[in-house]
């Protein structure tokens, strides 16, 4: 591998790349080949199918993420799987510049962690969002607060949450964000040597821009690396009908509170005798006693009712339904 860039650098690098101060075209050399090195002595324990089946996986939690964010952030997020390799952890660690933010993910049922690496500026944005701000980042980096920290670990909660549906046709997963690393020193969960699998996303959060890096050791899904390729996971995909949806969303539905009002009658009087209304007045209501009642569901007009009670508390019976709103 060649020279490693921080995050700080890539950050920059795209940023240059968005406003057009680097042009892509000029950055290329068609004469020169493109040459992977290769070390025998220390061959790479991810093959090019896991690496892709992996891709495959992180293009769905790619999906829910930019669907399930925006209902925290208030913003719309968009985000993209860039690349995956398989490098040893001393790169991934070295490429960290610091303060970081990484949370530090438990893959249970396997065994060991994974990090979820999260660009600064990013970082940044999410907190302002949450705050009620407009999504900007700081124009100079500096160490996250421990307030700020609390508001990301409900984010990571969240982004660690959503693992479970991608990974569902090769591991029944249950992962639990544990902590999160602002100090790439103090996150050594595997020797610097071991291999590790790299999966580049771009993240867009309204204007802000930023790189998602997510670290998984080799020996966390050695006891599953057999199914990490294309043919098993296509093959244990489960046929998911609509009518699956429907009946996932009608029992969904069926579970809301919603509010429902019986109306006695309605009446207008003037401010005067609003005022000076005493406990014992009579209101005159637009109604008869004999006048069936109108029930709302929200403020829709649905039921009329007769009054009564039941155990001692005020209650209406049902006599019809409006079909029509």
């Amino acid at each position: 591998m060649g020279d490693v860039l921080s995050q700080k650098e890539i950050d920059d690098l795209l940023k240059a790349f968005s406003s057009g101060e680097i042009d892509a075209e000029e950055l290329k050399d068609t004469n020169e080949k493109q040459v992977k090195i290769y070390d025998f002595s220390r061959p790479s324990k991810f093959s090019l199918e896991h690496l892709r089946t992996l891709e495959i996986i992180f293009e769905n939690y790619g999906r829910l993420l930019s669907t399930h964010l925006p209902g925290y952030l208030r913003t719309s997020v968009q985000v993209e799987v860039m690349n995956s390799e398989a490098v040893i952890y001393s790169e991934f660690a070295n490429a960290l510049s610091n303060p970081v933010l990484l949370g530090m993910i438990d893959f249970s049922p396997l065994e060991g962690n994974i990090i979820i690496d999260l660009s600064n500026n990013l970082g940044y944005a999410m907190v302002d969002r949450m705050l009620g701000g407009a999504g900007l980042p700081l124009d100079k980096v500096r160490d996250f607060t421990e307030i700020e920290l609390v508001i990301l670990e409900r984010i990571y909660t969240v982004v660690t949450n959503l693992l479970q549906d991608p990974w569902e046709n090769v591991v029944k997963l249950s992962p639990r964000f544990t902590r999160i690393e602002t100090n790439s020193q103090f996150a050594q969960i595997i020797s610097p040597n071991e291999m590790v699998a790299l999966i580049s996303m771009n993240l867009r959060i309204g204007n802000v821009e930023g790189m998602m890096n997510v670290c998984i050791p080799y020996a966390c899904v050695e006891p599953v690396i057999d199914r990490l390729n294309t043919k098993y996971w296509y093959s244990t995909m489960k046929d998911k009908n609509d009518e699956s949806y429907k009946e996932f969303i009608e029992v969904t539905i069926s579970k809301a509170r919603i509010p429902i009002k019986a109306v006695l009658g309605r009446s207008v009087i003037s401010v005067n005798d609003y005022i000076n209304m005493q406990r014992g007045d009579i209101i005159k209501l637009d109604t008869k006693v004999e006048d069936e009642l109108k029930v709302y569901v929200g403020n829709i007009f649905k039921f009329t009712a007769l009054p009564g009670e039941a155990s001692d508390s005020y209650a209406v019976k049902i006599s019809s339904i409006i079909r029509e709103e």
